[in-house]
């Protein structure tokens, strides 16, 4: 079963790659800047990624802040691997995708970093779902290519 492919990238690959690769990027820098602005603010230095209940004062506000911003890097590579994939197939629906993963993601932090809010549903209450919409379309366009690249469809 020796078979090879010749891969045909579309014209519009690249907003793929500013898209699901450079935003994703831009955004995780404007997140890092609010967990540093907030290190600074809540008194909590390095080496510490997260902050100390009992040690540190504002321990909570500040490990929410940080939670936001660490969430992104548990799905980053999955979501940049599918769409770099699925974007040779459907070059724009990725390219939205990445747009609505890499916003999502930073709305994301700033409703778990509100303290105002219920920690079980702040992050979702500023926007932060709609990252879930850039993810699930990447998958889909992800698993789209599989089918074809695997004569399934």
């Amino acid at each position: 079963m020796n078979e090879s492919y010749t891969i045909t990238v579309p014209s519009t690959y690249g907003y793929v790659i500013l898209t699901c690769v450079v935003a994703p990027t831009i955004s995780s820098m404007l997140m890092g800047g609010v967990v540093m602005k907030a290190r600074k603010a809540m008194n909590v230095p390095y080496p510490n990624l997260y902050a100390t209940p009992g040690h540190h004062d504002k321990a909570d506000a500040f490990n929410r802040v940080q939670r936001g911003h660490q969430s992104l890097f548990e799905s980053i590579s999955d979501f940049r691997s599918m769409a770099l994939i699925g974007g040779l197939k459907h070059p724009l629906v990725c390219s939205a995708s990445g747009l609505l993963f890499s916003v999502g993601y930073y709305f994301f932090q700033k409703g778990y970093a509100d303290t105002s809010l219920e920690v079980a549903t702040a992050r979702y209450k500023k926007g932060g779902q709609i990252k879930w919409l850039g993810f699930f379309g990447v998958l889909g366009s992800c698993i789209s290519a599989a089918g074809s690249v695997g004569g399934w469809w």
